[in-house]
């Protein structure tokens, strides 16, 4: 049994880690608030989970990822590989390249797509950029994590910069979908109805999946927070500026999310968007 390490047990990486160890690895996993976790083994510190020379981490955003970096190359040993499964800036995952090749660790890109229920059943998409050595290493790991691996390229920044474009989509569509309600209901149309067409004509588990869950108004609990939405739209537009790349549309939900944090619907879902679009549009939300 190869051990492992892990760090991140929040919504997404609590289920990704227990996933992993069910496919057989002993995971050595790290919070940074104690929490339960059958079938893991808890470590006090990211460099014990790191001392298996593989480590994945599952963490909020850069800052997150950038207080146990330390630990992380500390921990590994001569030649350790370092995943990690976060959606982090562009600019951030370039630095991590050059950092983790000082130290002599190996790092590898590999942000995921999918909430906490597609997490637990392995049923991730998983986005992977880096070395083709270190993919072919971690390829096992993720094959347990995901339905799907896509190889998008042997830069890490690659694979996140695929991930903030997918990201970009979903938020664009949950904007879209959430201004599509209201006017098929101002004009006297069941939502129900308007979903059943979408489900339809667009044939999409995305449009599927975030169009139920719109309809049912299953904000809490949240399977991605809205401020964490709120995080990534800055990160495309991060990624935009530092390429000289224009997204209008992206910040139209930069100015969506951030009223909804002001709304206090940071902890809920982000498809909480929703009562933002209603509010504009009149509608009293329960």
């Amino acid at each position: 049994m190869r051990r492992i390490g892990f760090l991140g047990l929040g919504n997404m990486g609590l289920p990704m880690a227990r996933r992993l160890a069910q496919a057989g690895y002993e995971v050595l996993a790290w919070n940074r608030t104690p929490k339960e976790a059958p079938g893991l083994t808890l470590v006090p510190t990211p460099r014990e989970a790191a001392r298996t020379g593989l480590v994945l981490s599952m963490l909020a955003d850069d800052a997150a990822t950038e207080a146990v970096l330390p630990e992380i190359l500390e921990g590994l040993p001569e030649g350790g590989l370092h995943i990690a499964l976060s959606t982090l800036g562009v600019p951030y995952s370039r630095s991590l390249v050059a950092r983790h090749r000082e130290a002599g660790r190996r790092y590898l890109a590999a942000p995921v797509f999918g909430r906490p229920e597609a997490a637990a059943a392995g049923e991730l998409r998983i986005v992977v950029a880096g070395d083709p050595g270190a993919v072919a290493e971690a390829r096992p790991l993720l094959e347990a994590l995901g339905r799907e691996v896509y190889v998008v390229g042997e830069e890490p920044h690659q694979a996140h910069a695929v991930k903030l474009g997918g990201n970009f989509l979903i938020a664009a569509m949950l904007e879209a979908l959430a201004e599509a309600y209201v006017l098929v209901e101002k004009n006297g149309v069941e939502r129900r109805a308007f979903y059943e067409v979408v489900r339809g004509f667009f044939r999409s588990p995305v449009y599927e999946n975030y169009g139920r869950i719109l309809l049912e108004r299953r904000f809490s609990p949240p399977g991605f927070r809205l401020r964490l939405g709120l995080k990534d739209v800055r990160l495309i537009h991060q990624a935009g500026d530092s390429t000289a790349t224009p997204l209008p549309l992206a910040h139209l939900l930069l100015d969506r999310l951030l009223e909804g944090v002001a709304r206090g619907l940071g902890e809920e879902d982000w498809t909480a968007l929703l009562e933002v679009v209603e509010g504009h549009a009149g509608i009293q939300t329960p």
